[in-house]
């Protein structure tokens, strides 16, 4: 339940952010997000700066501009694709390091299978798929690849959530310029500062709260496979919040790559990644 319900309030807040694009842009939804969660994180653990070695330091800034790349590549994706499509092409990301650290050949298959949703979901020569929004969730996806192996690094050379509290403050300078130009003075609006707020509890601070203390409870592969289903979660999240049907061809692609995270999962017990976008 504590991973499910994580899982539901990471795509439910995407889709939140997505109804302040027409009034803040991309950047601008990106922008306070993570300083609303940077706020919230560094009130929680309040992490000791002038005690940080130099390889923590170094991590941080990283583990920081690997996460507000992520998080802006996503939403700019997120402007010019539906959510559903969106975290599925992105979860080729968390699937490639699923693969990569695993030994067993049969992921090879599984793979293979979450290729073909991910091709069947760019539609190459359909034309129905934005291109730059393509580029663009491949980037996130990347990122979150990127993210996986820091916060792993982060867990253990920092106590707590210390890594990723102060990670949090440097990614928000990644969409501090993108954000002030597409957003201008809206983003002093009351209204839209609630919307921000709201974002950052749901995306950030309030899944990775529960999804800590799912992994004191259930295994890391079982958590896994529960992470899997956030592609389906996107999609419905997508429907009720922003209205975005998909067809079948959305839909089994989109089957496609969850079948493949599960059998991925399943067979190579990695650590899965905390979802951040």
């Amino acid at each position: 339940m504590l991973v499910v319900a994580g899982g539901t309030s990471v795509q439910f807040g995407a889709a939140l952010a997505a109804t302040i694009f027409d009034e803040l842009g991309p950047g601008g939804a990106s922008l306070l997000r993570l300083g609303f969660a940077a706020v919230v994180l560094m009130a929680l653990w309040r992490p000791r700066v002038r005690a940080l070695s130099r390889e923590q330091v170094r991590l941080a800034l990283a583990f920081g501009l690997t996460l507000g790349a992520m998080n802006l590549s996503f939403y700019e994706a997120l402007d010019r694709l539906p959510l559903g499509v969106a975290v599925t092409i992105e979860f080729a990301g968390p699937l490639a390091v699923a693969v990569f650290g695993s030994r067993h050949r049969g992921d090879l298959a599984w793979a293979a299978l979450a290729a073909v949703g991910i091709v069947l979901l760019a539609d190459p020569g359909g034309g129905t798929v934005d291109a730059l929004g393509l580029v663009l969730i491949l980037v996130a996806g990347a990122c979150w690849a990127g993210y996986i192996l820091l916060a792993q690094r982060a867990g253990e050379r920092f106590s707590g959530g210390n890594g990723l509290a102060l990670a949090a403050v440097v990614a928000t300078l990644v969409p501090l310029g993108p954000g002030v130009a597409q957003a201008g003075g809206a983003l002093l609006h009351g209204g839209v500062l609630l919307t921000g707020l709201a974002v950052a509890m749901l995306s950030s601070v309030i899944p990775y709260s529960l999804e800590l203390e799912a992994l004191r409870r259930i295994p890391v592969n079982v958590f896994g496979v529960l992470m899997s289903l956030e592609p389906a979660i996107a999609a419905l999240a997508g429907f009720v919040v922003l209205g975005q049907a998909l067809g079948a061809r959305e839909l089994t692609a989109m089957a496609c790559v969850v079948v493949a995270s599960i059998g991925i999962t399943r067979q190579a017990g990695a650590r899965p990644p905390v979802d951040p976008a």
